[in-house]
This record gives structure tokens, C-alpha cells and sequence, in this order.
């Protein structure tokens, strides 16, 4: 039985309750899960998709209802103030979202929610990573993405996507894919008449119906906006994004209450101010906040993305440390590395600069075993990413250490971490 029609906020009360209650009974259950980044196109890829589908599933569904799986704790939720900054739009709080506290955990997976009982559907990847992948890799049954194909997901998905297309933002995809179920959902509202309630319960009241597509739609625009900078991001905006964003404006310009007060600049710069706003952060937690994780050749790969440039990571180390700032910084680097057991970890920085202007600057650190690869890295694609080498303190071979650092400026700012991870990932393959 679908969802009833309501609002996000009771959508997400009622999945976890759901999720709760199939672990308790080993019921079946399908997820719907954004990449291990968490960043905030992942996640609401994921409450997207989940919500329209819920209230309009295929008659062949696994389940009826698709619980949207944030993949982070629920303490690091913390660690992401856009995410603060959004909620507050869409009549959310970070309390409604179903993370990884809410599943069993590693060595019980199998057990409190067996991968027989299970459907993955992926938006924002199409690869499980990790130990969701050695568990559930086999039960993945749709993608909407974005990224390079890893060729992991079925080809015959039906009745779920299996949409790969690259854009700015994945939300954009999975936008256009529930696209026609939303307007049949917001059509019946219409037709339907007016039930009367209040609150969260149970209506099919127009205005009400209108202000929940409203609400929604500010949770998809704003990663939209964001990753393609309010779609004035040349190289990134494809015009699925912004066909996605007329889209949502006029489900929000149908709702009287919502189109008074809609500023998409003004909505976007509260946003994106609030993602740019990591002052308060420890750099273990700014490295650990978008970061992504790959196993090639038998060597671990991390990739952290930072919207601050290397030196503001440098001084922070040094201020978090009471010591010299270099030392301070490539001695956190190393602790990250030992600590999940990479081989190499990249940071990709993205800012704009004093003078306004986009930039993006690379580090690269390797442990001895791993050298080469990044060296093969370097020569590769220094032509095509525009590579210009820079000191970002001393190299921390210096003193013998068995890790290593090289850092460039990258001129060529349109290739974000979609396009350098795989040519890294390739480096460490040869």
C-alpha cells in the first residue's frame, strides 16, 4: 500500500518507524541511499526519490515504501551546516533523518537484516563501498547518477532506474525521473477536493498539498543551486539542471505561501554560506566531512573535498596544535591515513578567492609502496587538470617519513572530484 499523501517531516517519521519495526520482524525493506560523503546532493537525492516513490510505487515494487538512507551517523550530520541551514525550509530537522545509527551495526548486519530481505536502490554512485558492499553489493537493484559508470549495478533494473548521466548535480536526475508521478500525486490533490485536519495529519487539502510540494522542492533546489552555483556554473550546468529548476520554482511559485517570501539568490547564498562556514570545525572533522573512500590494486584510496583553501587547513593545524602549523598539519594527515589505512589521500580544495575567482588546488599524500602511483598520476594528467606544482610546507619526507605529500595549483578548475578520483584511481591500477 503506497504512502498517503502528507507532508516530508511525516514521510520521515514514518519510515524510521517502519525501518525500526521490519528489523525487529526481519521484514522486507527497500533503501535508498546517497555515496558515503553524505554531502547534500546525496541526501536529498535520497529524501527525494524515496518520498515521491513511497506515494507512487510500480505495482511490481519490492515493498511499497522506500526508506531514504542518509549514510553517516547521525553525530556527524553535525559536521554539515547546509544541512542545518535547509531543514529549516523544508519543515525538517536533523532528528527526522534515518542514518547508519539507525541500522544494525556492522557485525549484526547480516543477521538483523539479512541481504534476501533487502533491495539498495543507489543515487548519487553506482557502487556500494565499504561494509554495506561486502554485505549487500548483490541486492542492489537501481542507480540515478551521475558519475562514471563501475559497471556494478545490473543492467535490467526494472521496475527501478537505471539512469547514468553526467550533470551538476544528481538531484537534477532524480528531479526529472519522479517528475511525472509528482504531477499525477499533485493532480489528485486537486481533483480530490479538500479533506479537513491540521497539522501533519492525514489531508488532501490543496493549499496544504501545495506548501508540502513547496517544501520539497526547496530541499532539491538547494543542491542544485549549490553545485552548479546557482547555474552559473558554465562547465557543470547541463540543461537537466536547469529544466530541474524551473521545475521546482513553479511547484513553489503554486503555493501562495511559499512564492511570497521564494528568493532563489537570496536562498542559495543562505545555503551555500552556510556549507562555506567551517571555521568552527577541527581539521580532522573538516577532512572527514566529505570524503570518499575506493579500494584499487589492493590499495585504499581517501578523497576529501574542502571548501577552504591548503593554507587555512595549514594555520588551523597549527592553532589546534600550539605548534608550527606545518608540522601540526602533516602530522593530521598522516594520523588520517593510519587511521583508516590508506595507501594515498588526496584533498581537493574548492574556493573562490580574495579577488572573487574560482580556484582549486590538489594534495596528494602516499605512503613509500604507494610513490610511484602518484607519480604516474602527475605526468598523466598534469596537461589536462592544468597541474602547477606549489610548496604547501615542507614535504614530510623531508625527515624520513614513510608518507610523502606533493601539492599543485589546478588551473583547470571545471574537473572536480567526479573526474580526478578516476584518474587516480587509474594511477593506482597500472
Amino acid at each position: 500500500m503506497a504512502f498517503p499523501r502528507n507532508s516530508l517531516r511525516a514521510f520521515l517519521s514514518y519510515a524510521k518507524t517502519s525501518l525500526h519495526a521490519a528489523l525487529r520482524h526481519q521484514k522486507d525493506v527497500t533503501l535508498v541511499i546517497g555515496n558515503e560523503s553524505a554531502d547534500l546532493d546525496s541526501m536529498t537525492c535520497s529524501l527525494l526519490y524515496a518520498y515521491i516513490r513511497s506515494q507512487a510505487p510500480p505495482k511490481d515494487a519490492f515493498t511499497p515504501l522506500y526508506i531514504p538512507l542518509v549514510n553517516i551517523t547521525a553525530d556527524d550530520v553535525s559536521l554539515r551546516p547546509e544541512f542545518s541551514a535547509l531543514f529549516p525550509h523544508a519543515n525538517i530537522s536533523a532528528a527526522h533523518l534515518i542514518t547508519s545509527a539507525d541500522l544494525p551495526i556492522a557485525t549484526q548486519s547480516a543477521q538483523l537484516l539479512p541481504p534476501e530481505k533487502t533491495r539498495w536502490i543507489l543515487v548519487d554512485h553506482n557502487k556500494l563501498q565499504g561494509t554495506l558492499a561486502h554485505i549487500y553489493s548483490d541486492r542492489v537493484r537501481g542507480t540515478i547518477d551521475h558519475h562514471d559508470d563501475e559497471n556494478c549495478v545490473p543492467k535490467d533494473t526494472d521496475p527501478e532506474p537505471r539512469r547514468i548521466e553526467k550533470c551538476g548535480s544528481c538531484t537534477s536526475l532524480v528531479v526529472r525521473y519522479v517528475q511525472s508521478d509528482w504531477d499525477a500525486l499533485s493532480s489528485s490533490a486537486l481533483s480530490s477536493g479538500a479533506g479537513h485536519a491540521r497539522g501533519d495529519a492525514l489531508i488532501d487539502d490543496c493549499a496544504v498539498t501545495r506548501v508540502w510540494d513547496a517544501q520539497v522542492a526547496k530541499l532539491a533546489l538547494a543542491s542544485i543551486l549549490v553545485d552548479t552555483r546557482n547555474l552559473q556554473d558554465k562547465d557543470k550546468t547541463k540543461d537537466v539542471d536547469r529544466e530541474a529548476v524551473t521545475y521546482l520554482e513553479s511547484k513553489i511559485k503554486l503555493s501562495s505561501k511559499e512564492a511570497r517570501t521564494w528568493d532563489r539568490s537570496a536562498f542559495f547564498k543562505d545555503i551555500d554560506g552556510a556549507k562555506q562556514n567551517i571555521d568552527s570545525l577541527a581539521l580532522n572533522d573538516i577532512l572527514r566531512k566529505d570524503y570518499k573512500e575506493w579500494s584499487e590494486a589492493g590499495c585504499k584510496l581517501g578523497m576529501s573535498s574542502v571548501v577552504k583553501p591548503l593554507d587555512f587547513l595549514v594555520n588551523k593545524a597549527g592553532r589546534e596544535a600550539g605548534t608550527g602549523a606545518e608540522e601540526a598539519f602533516y602530522a593530521t594527515i598522516k594520523g588520517f591515513m593510519a587511521a583508516r589505512g590508506l595507501g594515498v589521500f588526496a584533498i581537493m580544495t574548492a574556493f573562490t578567492s580574495s579577488e572573487g575567482a574560482f580556484q582549486r588546488q590538489l594534495l596528494v599524500a602516499s605512503r613509500e609502496d604507494t610513490r610511484a602511483a602518484v607519480a604516474r598520476f602527475d605526468s598523466s594528467n598534469t596537461a589536462e587538470l592544468g597541474l602547477e606544482s606549489i610548496p604547501v610546507g615542507k614535504n614530510v619526507d623531508d625527515k624520513g617519513s614513510d608518507v610523502s605529500s606533493r601539492s599543485w595549483i589546478q588551473h583547470n578548475t571545471s574537473m572536480s572530484r567526479k573526474q580526478v578520483a578516476p584518474m587516480l584511481r587509474k594511477a593506482l591500477q597500472t
